[in-house]
């Protein structure tokens, strides 16, 4: 019977898997969602996790323009090649290009062109824009190398300018160069101090017709500048072209960590001038992402949301290494990977919660050299990455979020990652001798007269701490895990029973007064809590969901504590409240990662029937299919990843223990392709807007009363089907032993 159940899962998932495939699913990608508001994603192309991101800046500033581009801005300053994804501070816009019909005054900072949202084009691996000045600009890449198209006005003469010492927000330049290197072959570096104090940028250019004149600037002086001689920080250079009688330049520009010499290496990644064929590989890179999930449903709205977030999901970490596994670090030291290829752009302290647990599933291969990526920032700076920024360490944010990405691959058992090693590189971080640290080894918490944002650090080195002790207890160290799992209760220490909240509390045991849960400040020398306040924080324990229920007092107080989360008023308090606490239904704030797991709290304590009631209310009013598309910032993928989760119909809430929650499946059917080389069909039976709770599941055929499914049985493929409705099935998943696991159950 097991046997022949089993044939008509598969049979199942192999006539649906056929019948999308058939799809074209790259329509459903608009590149535009996020780049509105606040979520300060980039319009431009890119193909997955690609080094390239050849993308619009506006030459704007402020903390919209992290990614160099917004909506809301009417003109273009120039196209640049690396770019950052939905973060929070801004950087990069390296190697920054602006075709002209004249030579540029270089004593503008920022050179805008004009434009109109009619006259742009975003879509998968490709972007275009018709300037004011009747200049038409496409792009498109490939990994390491960007491709440009260029059709000028006729009878003009064509400029193509490299603005070097392009800089905006916290970046700025260090030191540039540019040299012609034959008639069609332009060579250069551009090294910069921002976010990420070292940054080195080498690039390669090579045009479809020959450059008549090179013409270099110092923009300080509008000086001219002969090529042989050191440039400075202040140099651009201008490509000067004889008129193209209608004809369009096309130019392509790779980029490379070590030097321009393997920049030139890269240009071979684009053989030839045929743009289109360029553009359809790009394309056709995204249509393989996007086939892993094929989804069936009407909504046209819901899959723009759904496949732009899978499209989103790979942005980050991008490809830092050359072709032959080469990169110079920002200790100025050239590696080699000893096998695969080195990424940058870590934003863990988002990522963690959700992304990289999906990329177990959507990327296994390329995830191994993510992971081993992180181990070589160790073996070059002696602790694991917390923010990695071009392989700085920017120290941006708390915890030491390496350690559940980790944790969670290798007690996942993922093949090519050495768990000796990934051990050994967390117990450097657990006992780092900054970040707070020793403080919150000593006193068994971090007192907040000792360090800031100390209730964050606290309930987030808790939970890294019980991500090492299950690996210690996987490699079989006893006392490590006794250790660890002590550690891993830290916030216990700073629950207030009088209260209901985690509270800033003093070295000498005493609560820090006054007290208001309301209140937030970006104030690092003050703030107990970093982007958020203690509603948010006081649910930050993923791992033991049970001993937090257990602090309250009682099961129901607790719910009582959830429910209330999501209904008490969402006033911010405080005049420096940061203004990443966005996307709020009540105090719950969905626009920042420390809030995503929570609504799958409900199903630890019994009442999974309210997680499925909150997960479907944040799909459906945070997430839209239009420029102002997140609440708040997208975070290198994290906003996205949640979306792809909670649309599938579950999410890690403990990132690293394998267990995956249910809570409201919103397509019809959906095929996951597993790395396993199997299918799970997840089936959502009388499925709709209004039927949101979860009846009953089946897996494979017969009756499964567990609230979660965990990484191991979801690998094994078949059939998921949820049976759903408009009332809430009470009786679903109030046994104890359906919940998922918590260290005190």
């Amino acid at each position: 019977m097991a046997s022949l159940l089993k044939r008509a899962s598969l049979l199942l998932a192999v006539a649906f898997s056929t019948q999308v495939q058939a799809q074209n699913l790259t329509k459903y990608i608009d590149p535009m969602i996020g780049t509105g508001g606040h979520g300060h994603t980039y319009p431009g192309a890119t193909v997955p996790f690609g080094m390239v991101q050849l993308s619009p800046d506006n030459g704007d500033e402020g903390w919209d323009w992290c990614s160099g581009y917004n909506y809301s801005s009417p003109a273009i300053a120039g196209f640049s090649h690396l770019h950052l994804s939905g973060t929070g501070c801004g950087d990069w816009t390296d190697i920054s290009v602006m075709p002209n019909t004249s030579l540029i005054n270089d004593t503008f900072r920022f050179y805008k062109v004009p434009f109109s949202h009619k006259n742009e084009k975003a879509s998968a691996g490709f972007y275009s824009v018709q300037l004011d000045n009747g200049i038409k600009v496409s792009l498109t890449t490939t990994a390491r190398c960007g491709f440009h198209k260029y059709e000028f006005p006729k009878g003009s003469t064509p400029f193509v300018r490299f603005q070097l010492n392009y800089m905006i927000n916290w970046d700025s330049t260090v030191k540039t160069r540019i040299l012609k290197q034959d008639d069609s072959t332009i060579v250069g570096y551009r090294y910069s101090y921002g976010w990420a104090n070292v940054q080195r940028v080498y690039f390669a250019a090579r045009t479809s017709a020959p450059i008549k004149q090179m013409h270099i600037f110092n923009s300080e002086n509008h000086s001219k500048i002969n090529q042989e001689e050191e440039n400075g920080k202040q140099y651009n250079g201008e490509l000067e072209f004889a008129d193209l009688n209608g004809k369009p330049l096309l130019m392509k520009v790779a980029l490379s960590s070590v030097s321009y010499e393997k920049a030139l290496e890269a240009l071979g990644e684009i053989r030839g001038w045929n743009f289109d064929s360029y553009k359809a590989a790009a394309e056709g890179l995204w249509e393989k992402e996007l086939q892993k999930m094929q989804v069936k449903t009407n909504d046209e709205h819901l899959k723009r949301i759904f496949y732009t977030a899978i499209y989103h999901t790979c942005m980050a970490p991008v490809l830092f290494s050359d072709a032959d596994g080469d990169y110079q670090n920002a200790k100025g030291n050239v590696q080699k990977m000893k096998k695969g290829q080195r990424y940058t752009v870590f934003s863990l302290w988002d990522t963690f919660r959700g992304l990289n647990p999906l990329f177990t599933l959507t990327q296994p291969q390329r995830n191994i050299d993510i992971l081993n990526s992180m181990l070589a920032f160790y073996d070059e700076n002696g602790l694991l990455p917390v923010w990695d920024l071009s392989t700085f360490e920017t120290n941006c944010m708390s915890g030491y979020h390496a350690v559940p990405v980790l944790a969670d691959a290798v007690l996942k058992d993922t093949k090519g990652l050495d768990a000796v090693h990934v051990y050994e590189a967390m117990l450097a971080s657990a006992n780092q001798k900054e970040r707070g640290t020793p403080d919150y080894i000593k006193y068994g918490y971090l007192p907040s007269d000792k360090g800031s944002f100390s209730v964050t650090l606290t309930v987030e080195y808790a939970f890294d701490d019980w991500c090492i002790a299950q690996v210690a207890k996987k490699l079989g160290k006893t006392a490590d895990y006794i250790k660890f799992m002590k550690r891993a209760d830290s916030w216990k220490q700073l629950f207030d029973q009088q209260t209901g909240f985690m509270r800033g509390k003093k070295a000498d045991g005493s609560w820090v007064t006054p007290f208001d849960p309301y209140f937030a400040s970006t104030d690092w020398k003050t703030s107990n809590y970093e982007e958020g306040n203690a509603w948010q924080y006081t649910f930050f324990v993923p791992h033991d969901v049970i001993g937090l229920t257990q602090a309250f007092g009682s099961k129901a107080a607790f719910i009582n504590k959830l429910d209330s989360l999501f209904t008490v008023n969402s006033n911010i308090k405080g005049e420096s409240a940061p203004p990443d606490m966005s996307g709020l239904i009540g105090q719950y704030a969905h626009g920042n990662e420390p809030s995503h797991h929570i609504a799958y709290m409900y199903s630890f304590v019994g009442e999974p029937w309210k997680t499925g009631k909150q997960v479907r209310n944040i799909i459906e009013t945070m997430y839209h299919d239009k420029p102002e598309g997140y609440a708040g910032n997208e975070d290198c993928g994290q906003m996205s990843a949640w979306a792809v989760w909670s649309m599938m119909g579950f999410f890690p809430a403990n990132p690293a223990n394998g267990e995956y929650v249910f809570g409201s499946p919103v397509f019809d059917q959906m095929n996951l392709k597993l790395p396993s080389g199997k299918n799970m069909l997840i089936i959502a039976k009388n499925n709709s807007k209004s039927n949101i709770y979860i009846q009953s599941i089946k897996l494979n055929g017969r009756p499964y009363n567990k609230t979660y499914i965990t990484h191991t049985d979801l690998l094994k493929g078949g059939v998921i089907e949820f049976t759903m409705g408009a009332q809430p099935n009470k009786a679903w998943g109030v046994d104890a032993a359906s919940w998922p696991a918590s260290a005190s159950k």
